[in-house]
C-alpha cells in the first residue's frame, strides 16, 4: 500500500476540500491511503470520516508562517517516506513542493483547481508572483478543467499533453433526483410546495460573488414573490451578507443555513441553483446540481466542461441583476427535472469511474520511480 500526502491548506469545507474527500472515498483504500495535511488554522477537518477510512491528518504551521511551515513539511516527508505529495493549493504549490524535492520525494503533484479574477486584486499579486514557479519544483501538473490547467501551467505546456485532467467527480448515485426526498426536506425546512426555492452552495468568499446574487434574488422578489433563497456556508463575509439581506428588507425570504453534511439531500428541495461566481476551475456545485436535474444559472466566468446537460445556463455578470432575475425565472418556470445518470456519467464525472484513474496514476508512478534518485 502507498500512502500519498494531500496537502490540502486551510480546510475551511470548501469545494477543493470536497473534492478530495470524494476521490478518497472511492479509490482501493487497501492499495492506496491519503494522509491530508491541514494548515492548523482550519476550521471544518472531517477528521472522524478520515479517521474510519484509514487516513491521517496532520496539522502544521500555516504557509503565512513559511520558515516553520517549511521545516516541517520537509522533516514530515523525510520522516513518512513518501513517495507521492500531491498540493492542491494553486499557485502556493510551489513551497510543499520544493520542501518535498528537498525531502527527496520523487513524485510531486501541482493540481490546480481554478483561475482567478481581477476584482481580487490584492489576492493576484501574491498569485501573479508565484504563477511562475508552479512547474519548478513539480514533476506532474494535474487540473480539474482545461482553463484551470492553462491558467497555471501555460497555453504549451497543456497543449502539448503534459497536464493530467482529472474532472471533480462526484458520487452520481446520492445526487440523482428523489421526489420523496424533495418532500421531507421541504417539511423540514418549513417550506410551502409551491414555493420557489433558489439555492446556492459555497463560501461567503468574494470569489462566489454574494452580494450580487443578494441582489439578483431581490430583484426576483419583484416578480416571483413566493420565492425563498437558501445559501449553504460559512466563510468571513457572512456577517457583511447577512447585513445586506436586512438591509434590503427581504430577512424573511433568504435561509442561512450554514455548513450542512445534507447537501445532496437539499438538492432535491431546491428548485434552481444561482452561481454568480467572479471566478472558477470547474464547479462541483454545478455538476451536483445538474445531476439533481436542477435549471442552473452562472456566469460567464466558468469552464465550459462544466456544462453536461441542457438545464445550465452561462449569463455575463455585466448583465444587471434584473436580467438574471428574469433568465432564472425563465429557465424554472420551462424546466422539467428529469433524471441525468447518463449524461454524467458520459461526461466523465462518475466518481467510481474516475477514482480508479487516479488510483491507477499513483501506483504507476510508484513503480516508475522506485528506483530513481533525484
Amino acid at each position: 500500500m502507498i500512502r500519498v500526502a494531500q496537502i490540502i491548506g486551510k480546510w475551511h469545507g470548501g469545494g477543493v476540500e470536497a473534492v478530495v474527500m470524494n476521490y478518497y472515498r472511492h479509490v482501493d483504500r487497501s492499495k492506496v491511503q491519503f494522509d491530508f495535511f491541514c494548515d492548523s488554522d482550519s476550521t471544518c477537518i472531517p477528521y472522524e470520516e478520515i479517521n474510519k477510512l484509514g487516513g491521517r491528518v496532520i496539522i502544521i504551521p500555516p504557509y503565512q508562517k513559511i520558515f516553520r511551515y517549511l521545516n516541517e513539511l520537509k522533516k514530515l516527508f523525510k520522516n513518512n517516506e513518501y513517495k507521492i505529495v500531491h498540493s492542491h493549493i494553486s499557485t502556493l504549490s510551489v513551497f510543499p513542493l520544493y520542501a518535498a524535492k528537498k525531502a527527496g520525494v520523487p513524485v510531486r503533484i501541482a493540481h490546480s483547481h481554478s483561475t482567478s479574477n481581477k476584482k481580487e486584486w490584492k489576492k493576484n499579486i501574491l498569485k501573479n508572483l508565484l504563477r511562475p514557479f508552479s512547474k519548478k519544483y513539480a514533476t506532474d501538473y494535474f487540473c480539474c478543467s482545461e482553463l484551470a490547467g492553462r491558467y497555471l501551467f501555460g497555453n504549451r505546456c497543456y497543449d502539448g499533453g503534459k497536464v493530467f485532467l482529472l474532472k471533480n467527480a462526484i458520487d452520481v448515485n446520492r445526487f440523482q433526483f428523489n421526489s420523496d426526498i424533495r418532500n421531507l426536506k421541504r417539511k423540514e425546512l418549513e417550506i410551502n410546495e409551491d414555493t420557489l426555492i433558489i439555492g446556492h452552495v459555497g463560501r461567503f468568499v468574494t470569489q462566489k460573488n454574494h452580494s450580487f446574487l443578494i441582489e439578483i434574488f431581490s430583484e426576483l422578489l419583484k416578480i416571483h414573490s413566493n420565492s425563498k433563497l437558501l445559501l449553504v456556508g460559512k466563510g468571513p463575509l457572512y456577517d457583511e451578507i447577512n447585513r445586506k439581506v436586512e438591509g434590503l428588507n427581504i430577512s424573511d425570504k433568504v435561509i442561512f443555513l450554514g455548513q450542512r453534511a445534507d447537501v445532496n439531500e437539499l438538492y432535491q428541495a431546491f428548485d434552481a441553483v444561482i452561481l454568480p461566481s467572479l471566478y472558477e476551475g470547474l464547479v462541483v456545485v454545478l455538476v451536483e446540481a445538474q445531476c439533481a436535474g436542477l435549471p442552473c444559472l452562472s456566469s460567464t466566468e466558468i469552464s465550459n466542461e462544466t456544462q453536461i446537460t441542457e438545464d445550465l445556463k452561462l449569463i455575463s455578470l455585466k448583465k444587471p441583476a434584473s436580467e438574471w432575475a428574469k433568465e432564472i425565472l425563465n429557465l424554472y418556470t420551462n424546466h422539467k427535472r428529469c433524471q441525468t445518470l447518463n449524461k454524467l456519467n458520459q461526461s466523465g464525472y462518475n466518481i467510481n469511474i474516475e477514482a480508479i484513474k487516479l488510483e491507477k496514476f499513483y501506483l504507476e508512478k510508484q513503480n516508475c520511480n522506485k528506483n530513481t534518485i533525484l
